[in-house]
């Protein structure tokens, strides 16, 4: 389909870019080509409720960074002149595809980049983190301390527990493997085929979270995944457990695990993502000393902005100049997890 920024008015259209809150787009993309073209507007930090509906009211495109605002029928209501969306990254679960077609707006994606690699990488980095105790050892005037509050363990001999092995997961098991530790897995969609070809074990989910010494989660979000980590399965899981989520906050009840942490029901937490980002300054998990939190810099890596930034480019200049859009996304369709 080709849209062209005349297709409805005469005006100069109108871009907005939400959420560049590391500023990689406005630092990558050649926007003084498009400004040519195009009224651009990029707002680099986060925008909620009447802020929100202001900046998009009278946007022609919208850019949006993976999926921090959701496109959703609230959200489209504002959006009055809307024609075209592009996402950075291969999928955004939250965008409304079936209110968006009906409009007769165009979505597009962007290439992810070496994002699974960087999401591996992350996910490791927490885990050891956790594990070793890092935040507080490399604060300078703890480093020292003789008597720390509690001492490191040794992941090699332990059961690493994956919740979903598809791509990501399957690179984590790889690590894990590396580290010596016995990989298991669990999805709604697990074969005893697909978990040996990654190099793990299928389980129960059951098992998986009674054995496991550090569980991650590497799962798309779906009916049957949503809150799959809820009270219920926080209270069977070792006490000496680590939880590591880096895939989607919508996979674990937040209420839940952050009492299960308070109480010390479970050892650890090594957190990514979070039910409302970034996460609030009051937030109870911030108050906890058995936490690791990133503010959802998995996928955050230069590689991968260059990559968001060349696919955002390429489809803003398609658009500004008539040309088929590049990467049509009609609906969202999750890969296997």
């Amino acid at each position: 389909m080709t849209v062209t920024p005349n297709d409805r008015s005469a005006r100069c259209p109108v871009v907005v870019v939400l959420d560049d809150w590391e500023g990689a787009l406005t630092r990558l993309v050649d926007w003084e080509t498009i400004r040519a073209k195009a009224e651009v507007r990029i707002h680099r930090v986060p925008l909620r409720d009447a802020k929100l509906h202001a900046a998009v009211v009278d946007a022609d495109v919208l850019i949006l960074s993976r999926d921090r605002t959701r496109l959703d029928e609230r959200l489209l209501e504002r959006c009055r002149a809307l024609r075209y969306v592009v996402f950075t990254g291969p999928r955004n679960a939250h965008i409304d595809y079936e209110r968006v077609d009906k409009r007769g707006i165009v979505v597009s994606a962007t290439e992810g980049g070496p994002g699974l690699e960087s999401t591996c990488e992350h996910t490791w980095a927490l885990i050891l983190a956790a594990i070793r105790h890092l935040g507080r050892a490399a604060n300078p005037h703890a480093a020292f301390d003789s008597t720390p509050p509690s001492l490191a363990t040794v992941l090699s001999g332990e059961r690493l527990g994956l919740i979903g092995c598809g791509r990501i997961g399957s690179r984590v098991a790889a690590v894990g493997t590396a580290f010596g530790m016995e990989v298991v897995t669990w999805s709604p969609r697990m074969t005893a085929s697909r978990a040996s070809d990654a190099g793990a074990v299928a389980v129960s989910l059951d098992t998986l979270l009674r054995t496991s010494k550090v569980i991650s989660l590497h799962l798309v979000v779906s009916d049957s995944t949503v809150r799959v980590v809820d009270r219920d399965r926080l209270a069977v899981m070792r006490a000496d457990a680590l939880l590591v989520n880096t895939a989607r906050a919508d996979l674990v009840d937040y209420e839940a695990l952050t009492e299960a942490l308070a109480a010390r029901r479970i050892a650890g937490a090594a957190l990514d993502v979070f039910p409302s980002e970034p996460l609030g300054a009051d937030d109870p998990l911030r108050q906890l000393d058995n936490v690791v939190l990133t503010p959802h810099r998995g996928y955050v890596s230069e590689p991968v902005m260059r990559a968001f930034a060349a696919g955002v480019r390429e489809c803003l200049d398609a658009w500004l100049t008539g040309l088929p859009l590049p990467r049509p996304v009609r609906a969202f369709a999750p890969s296997h997890a």
